[in-house]
């Protein structure tokens, strides 16, 4: 198969390997990464997944933006990437260190610029929005853009994972972050006291609702991740638990 014939081939098959593009671990692809600018050098703003406040999630500096080939339409909010700049010998950092990124937030197409100049996210490019403080630690603060590789990796979480309440008594919404292990959250199942298990639909992000009405029930939860590995934490929050209020679970191991 001649060359143009690999390149048309492989453009046919994009639409089709999206979600597969990010699936191992282990494995290192080509990518490419920008950095943002923040007061503080770090990503704090609430993004496309949900988080709020990114030093309170715990992600901080180490959260990312991701195009649309990597985003997978938010099914991989909380996932982990180790990053490194490479093929660059004025840009990156001599020995190429990589640094662990959370997918946090979305970086959009700008098709009014060319996916070489300006268009860094525009689909199927694969690209990596940084804060500067991560950057810097891969790469010279002056390059405007640089060549990355990237492999999927296991999150190093503290404590349990987390849930937070919102919405209303025929709106429950749950945010789930603090995820080890891979991640990326597939599944989610809700009880009460009066009810069995619940499968709740993603809202957008880590974000998850349920039309039930399950105020003055003490609530479980059973998170599925995207390895199939399944983990219930059971009577997270007491009966008289309020909108607002975040609750700690289980964790995988």
């Amino acid at each position: 198969m001649g060359a143009l014939q690999l390149h048309v081939f492989y453009l046919i098959l994009l639409p089709t390997i999206t979600s597969q593009v990010i699936s191992k671990q282990g494995e290192w692809k080509s990518a490419t990464a920008t950095y943002t600018k923040q007061a503080d050098a770090s990503i704090i703003t609430e993004g496309a997944c949900g988080y709020g406040d990114l030093h309170k999630a715990s992600y901080g500096k180490y959260s990312a933006g991701l195009s649309t080939m990597l985003f997978n339409k938010g099914s991989t909010c909380g996932a982990c990437f180790e990053v490194r700049c490479v093929d660059h010998i004025l840009w990156c950092l001599q020995g190429s260190p990589s640094v662990v990124l959370t997918a946090t937030d979305f970086c959009p197409p700008n098709y009014g610029l060319s996916s070489d100049y300006g268009g860094w996210c525009n689909f199927p490019k694969e690209h990596f929005e940084m804060s500067e403080a991560a950057f810097v630690e891969i790469a010279e603060k002056k390059a405007e853009i640089v060549p990355v590789q990237y492999k999927r990796v296991k999150c190093e979480r503290r404590g349990g994972m987390r849930f937070s309440m919102s919405g209303s008594a025929h709106f429950f919404q749950v945010l789930i972050t603090n995820v080890g292990l891979d991640g990326e959250v597939v599944g989610v199942k809700v009880k009460g006291s009066k009810t069995g298990w619940l499968p709740m639909a993603r809202n957008w992000g880590q974000n998850w609702h349920s039309n039930i009405n399950l105020v003055g029930q003490p609530l479980s939860f059973e998170v599925t991740a995207s390895t199939g590995r399944t983990v219930a934490s059971y009577s997270v929050a007491p009966a008289n638990w309020q909108f607002g209020q975040t609750f700690e679970g289980k964790q995988f191991k």
